[in-house]
């Protein structure tokens, strides 16, 4: 565990192909992350599998907002995962919370019940808990092997000081996983104040400008706030260079 290891958090095809070429260990697949993630399809899953090598996890998560699921959101998720493990995938990211604000470890059970041998990540719903260090120890009894965290801030580089918190509390027993506003910029400085050496990163370096030459610039399909001719993509170059500085940290 804890060993130098990078995921790419890729909603596309394309960014799957650049995080891969890019030097990824693993891939987060998602829909959605303008958003904060949702569940991808398993449509794009078969075709990420069927052309990359790299293992893939899928990201479970029904919708946009809180982690405070209803029975029929769980069930859809249930199901969901029982799709991607019979498809193949590596395994699943997921996360509930109760309304007070802790892990939900009734529904949490119940999802990786349905994972099976699969490979379970405990995803950012972890920093939205009331007690991180509470949230650590229910993750670890319910198996999950690795949680993916900004220590409870904006970014991991702000969270630095919880997050070295919880690797020491966590001591070898689950990995934690840097993530949020993880760039080559801020890598080994996170590394050195944590100890931390597995990392998650979109690795985008900036919005794509669309291929489209008319535009309705006066309609939006979504959130006003989005350009619906920008997209945001990997960058392969953005990704080589996060991962060569993660492959050359010192092994445990």
């Amino acid at each position: 565990m804890n060993q130098p290891w990078i995921e790419g958090c890729v909603d596309s095809y394309a960014s799957c192909g650049a995080a891969c070429r890019g030097g990824a260990d693993r891939l987060e697949l998602c829909a959605n992350l303008a958003i904060g993630g949702t569940t991808p399809s398993a449509a794009l899953f078969r075709q990420v599998r069927r052309d990359f090598t790299v293992k893939v996890n899928v990201l479970i998560r029904p919708r946009f907002g809180d982690f405070l699921y209803t029975e029929e959101e769980l069930e859809e998720m249930c199901e969901e995962i029982r799709m991607f493990r019979d498809l193949g995938a590596n395994g699943v990211v997921i996360g509930a919370l109760t309304a007070q604000g802790d892990l939900d470890e009734a529904r949490m059970r119940r999802m990786m019940d349905c994972a099976g041998s699969m490979e379970v990540t405990l995803h950012r719903a972890f920093d939205m808990t009331r007690d991180p260090f509470a949230a650590l120890e229910t993750a670890i009894g319910l198996g999950c092997r690795t949680i993916l965290t900004s220590g409870q801030a904006s970014s991991a580089a702000a969270g630095a000081p919880l997050l070295g918190a919880l690797f020491q509390k966590a001591a070898g027993r689950i990995d934690l996983m840097a993530g949020g506003g993880v760039k080559r910029q801020n890598i080994e400085d996170i590394f050195r104040a944590t100890g931390i050496r597995v990392f998650h990163t979109s690795g985008r370096s900036g919005p794509v400008d669309s291929g489209m030459i008319y535009r309705k610039e006066t309609v939006s399909m979504g959130l006003p706030s989005l350009s619906e001719y920008e997209l945001w993509r990997t960058d392969e170059e953005a990704f080589r260079a996060c991962a060569q500085i993660v492959h050359s940290l010192p092994a445990k």
